[in-house]
């Protein structure tokens, strides 16, 4: 029912065309303000080495990102950001041209590279940043005769890049490049030669000296070839083919190879330096074990080899040139117990990998016992060994995910640097204002 007052109804008109006329000024206001937002938060700056497009507004993102990767939890990294350089292309996407690049046993460069790109701990604000990542590919020159990197041009590739940052930009010359950080993910590391005597004669390139340097190289005693702050990688193992050989057969399954080796083994000295490959060691393994039926030995390569790993109860991991191998990620990945047969190496991530309790070691020199020491384990304590080499976090610790997971070995990583805060120029100078 509805009840009509003369002048009353008018004044009850009056008010209800006041109230819709403020309910839209006030819904037009609040559209205004968000559609606004919208438009300043869409702009994000652009990563360039130009000096023109760097941004000196220090709180612009910091406001407005996350602290931590919301789908893998928080990263314990005392809010570290790391400035990726955009360099050209010469210096690496032009590299990958080759698929081999992305996916070889020195492809660390570029895995880890991917991963800072969607990285939450990168900023576009190269003021607000603790470090600089320096995006060079040098293990991707393909030797045309056997295939093999070749990393001559290593040192000017990246002398080139440091000119050019270095030349533009003012973050490497106000450190001196101590913030600025590289990885060398090739046998001697950041000396970049393959045969250990030249590496040494070479050293660390001094443009590189104030530096931190990602590097696979890594020993216990003093070396030319880590002159430098670095930090111990794994080498790559791509986490794709990983998972699917473990789709095919599982950790658990039967092991009918009680030991293990594929891969080069000669009898006489073929390579031009005139010098026996691996120190002679795996010349010996053949020589003293080739027609043992207890060892499965091949010379030959085979794509498929990864199949045989994870049949296998002992893998065999004995130096090259360096004394680091991409069957010490394979075969822990792989749930093969690895031995290492390299003198004084330096392993990655030992407090997360417990190297010890995962592996074994025989000395060099002592290659006529691995037969007796292979036996004893197995007849002692190798189911414990397999309890703590299956540990998924333990696989997860050696292998580079894009994006990163949190535990893997690019999570690891920036780990390390964030124990590095000390040489963030920003930090140091918000510390003495």
């Amino acid at each position: 029912m509805r009840l009509f007052h003369g002048p009353r109804s008018s004044r009850n008109q009056d008010k209800g065309f006041c109230y819709r006329y403020f309910k839209w000024i006030l819904w037009f206001s609040i559209s205004f303000y968000f559609f606004s937002s919208f438009l300043i938060t869409r702009h994000k700056p652009t990563s360039s080495i130009s000096r023109t497009t760097v941004s000196q507004n220090k709180a612009s993102r910091a406001l407005i990102e996350e602290p931590f990767n919301k789908t893998h939890g928080k990263w314990p990294l005392n809010g570290m950001k790391v400035y990726v350089y955009e360099l050209p292309s010469k210096f690496n996407s032009d590299w990958l041209a080759n698929e081999r690049c992305s996916s070889h046993l020195f492809a660390a460069e570029v895995a880890i590279h991917r991963a800072l790109l969607s990285s939450d701990i990168r900023t576009f604000e190269p003021w607000e940043a603790d470090f600089f990542f320096v995006p060079v590919y040098v293990s991707c020159n393909f030797s045309t005769v056997n295939g093999f990197p070749a990393i001559g041009h290593a040192r000017s590739l990246i002398s080139a890049a440091i000119d050019l940052v270095s030349l533009q930009l003012p973050f490497w010359n106000r450190s001196r490049g101590a913030d600025h950080v590289f990885v060398a993910s090739h046998d001697f590391g950041s000396c970049f030669h393959t045969l250990e005597d030249v590496a040494i004669a070479d050293g660390v390139p001094k443009f590189l000296k104030n530096s931190i340097v990602l590097q696979t190289f890594g020993v216990k005693y003093e070396h030319p070839c880590q002159d430098v702050e670095h930090e111990v990688i794994p080498p790559y193992i791509s986490p794709e083919s990983v998972r699917s050989t473990l789709e095919e057969s599982p950790l658990t399954s039967r092991r009918d190879i009680f030991a293990f080796f594929r891969g080069k083994m000669e009898l006489n000295p073929k390579n031009v330096s005139g010098r026996f490959y691996s120190k002679k060691v795996r010349t010996e393994i053949w020589r003293r074990y080739g027609g043992d039926r207890r060892f499965y030995l091949r010379r030959q390569r085979f794509a498929g080899y990864q199949s045989e790993i994870v049949r296998s109860k002992f893998c065999l991991c004995p130096l090259g040139w360096s004394p680091w191998s991409p069957r010490l990620v394979e075969s822990v990945a792989l749930g093969c117990v690895p031995v290492i047969i390299a003198d004084g190496i330096r392993l990655p991530f030992p407090a997360a990998v417990p190297w010890a309790d995962i592996s074994l070691t025989v000395a060099e020199g002592a290659v006529e016992t691995l037969g007796e020491v292979l036996e004893h384990v197995a007849a002692t304590n190798l189911t414990a060994i397999q309890r703590n080499l299956w540990d998924p976090a333990v696989r997860r610790a050696l292998l580079f995910n894009v994006p990163t997971l949190v535990g893997d070995a690019t999570w690891r990583v920036l780990g390390s640097l964030s124990m590095r805060l000390g040489r963030s120029h920003r930090r140091s100078m918000a510390s003495t204002q």
